[in-house]
């Protein structure tokens, strides 16, 4: 078992697995990135009880959805991601319940504050996903662990690759943005990309009072 950063990386089979799936259809883009969620996660869960290839395999799914293979999808990437990782367990045969921890942490992934307050495995995926993206919690990571995580899996112009991946993964299904904080990515690139408005949802609704 390899380890970076002193966090061991799961090598089962089913680790191995989700590693080479993810690999085949992804770019290093969302690979590296979804490596170093796992990285920051488990960093961030070292006092916590948790299950490290539930967390694995949540978080090399957990932009899944963000890929080619979803350019026709009209529900949430997030829910893409984790139907993948959901269905991807089943095969392996796990159970219901680690089943649904997983597609939970893949599809809260993006709402803020919620994981914080569930599982161990949902909670890191998110911290995972804050730290590598907004930088969120980073002051409880040394600096010495940062560096061995980036030089691990690189984040080349990371910041602005990123939001070009959100932004190619969701432009086509700009209703599903509503509520969450992929309307920002939309707001900025899309050109005439109009927000559904919480407000006049209610104001326009079929109530007469």
């Amino acid at each position: 078992m390899s380890s970076i950063a002193g966090i061991e990386i799961p090598d089962s089979r089913l680790a191995q697995e989700a590693t080479e799936l993810v690999r085949d259809v992804t770019d290093d883009l969302v690979y590296d990135h979804s490596r170093r969620v796992f990285l920051f996660g488990s960093l961030n869960g070292k006092e916590l009880k948790y299950d490290p290839e539930l967390l694995y395999v949540g978080a090399m799914f957990h932009d899944l959805g963000l890929t080619e293979r979803y350019r026709e999808s009209q529900q949430r990437f997030e829910i893409d991601g984790a139907d993948a990782a959901a269905d991807f367990l089943r095969r392996h045969g796990l159970g219901d319940e680690e089943t649904q921890l997983v597609w939970t942490a893949i599809a809260l992934h993006t709402t803020p504050e919620v994981p914080a307050h569930m599982a161990p495995e949902i909670a890191l995926v998110t911290a995972g996903v804050e730290a590598d993206v907004l930088g969120m919690g980073l002051d409880r990571i040394s600096a010495d662990e940062r560096a061995a995580i980036v030089a691990a899996h690189p984040r080349p112009d990371f910041k602005n690759r990123i939001l070009q991946a959100f932004n190619d993964g969701i432009k086509h299904r700009p209703a599903t943005t509503f509520g969450n904080v992929k309307a920002d990515v939309l707001d900025r690139f899309v050109p005439g990309f109009e927000r559904t408005n919480f407000v006049d949802v209610i104001l326009g609704s079929s109530w007469p009072e």
